[in-house]
């Protein structure tokens, strides 16, 4: 089976799994569920499931015809910046002493970063060909400007978010500032924004599947956090939406 027939089974299982996820909620986080098998730490669960990401990708490309080129060279870089946090950074950052997740849970997204790690790992250093004129076209200046602000987002969301817990507590509060003006989950919109970018800088169908893996996951995963919100707090924000300002 050719790469391509694999890349648009992953495209058709994303386009499955988004409705799927409306209806059901993953059970980690707030919404956590001993229902779903053996348990184990929230903190190494998260370093499980996203290290697969920041490996796979550079551990095909180094080896690749196209090791040197810089544009993917770029690619690999602001993909590692990512995970590097994501991974390693931002887990242990967690106030999350005594808290669990199933273990299925870790292992549905070490698929899923095996998945995205493998096709955009092997386009970008057997397939990519990039025009010395890459570097100013349109679609990559405004990849890369999506990019960084997505990624600006994310991190300064998820640094509003670490910040609401003093050390010692576990529960949850009505977090604010940023983004959250607009959007019960600005972490979440930021890294759509963010792998939408990287969809166009890459120009690829590899980015675009996990530009779109991205929103099927998060999209729910917002609208499930802004029902908790609502149900929990009742002088929640009323115009807050859950992940697009002002419509959704």
């Amino acid at each position: 089976m050719s790469y391509y027939h694999l890349l648009w089974g992953w495209i058709c299982l994303a386009l499955v799994i988004f409705p799927l996820n409306l209806f059901i909620t993953a059970p980690y986080g707030r919404h956590s569920k001993a229902s779903w098998g053996p348990m184990i730490s929230n903190r190494w669960g998260w370093v499980l499931m996203e290290l697969p990401a920041l490996l796979t990708f550079p551990l095909i490309f180094l080896y690749s015809p196209q090791a040197g080129r810089p544009v993917a060279a770029l690619l690999l870089a602001l993909w590692m910046l990512h995970y590097f946090n994501r991974s390693l950074v931002f887990p242990l950052r967690q106030k999350t002493r005594g808290k669990q997740m199933p273990l299925l849970i870790a292992l549905f997204a070490i698929v899923f970063n095996l998945g995205n790690g493998y096709f955009n790992g092997w386009y970008q250093g057997f397939m990519a060909q990039y025009p010395a004129q890459w570097w100013y076209d349109p679609r990559f200046v405004l990849g890369g400007l999506l990019f960084g602000a997505g990624m600006g987002i994310n991190w300064h969301s998820d640094n509003l978010l670490l910040r609401l817990r003093k050390p010692g507590e576990t529960g949850y509060k009505i977090p604010a500032g940023g983004m959250f003006r607009y959007v019960s989950c600005p972490n979440h919109l930021g890294e759509i924004i963010e792998w939408t970018g990287f969809a166009l800088m890459s120009w690829s169908w590899a980015g675009f599947a996990f530009a779109l893996w991205t929103a099927a996951n998060l999209i729910p995963r917002a609208l499930a956090h802004h029902r908790w919100y609502r149900q929990h707090f009742p002088h929640y924000p009323a115009g807050r939406r859950a992940v697009i300002p002002w419509l959704l």
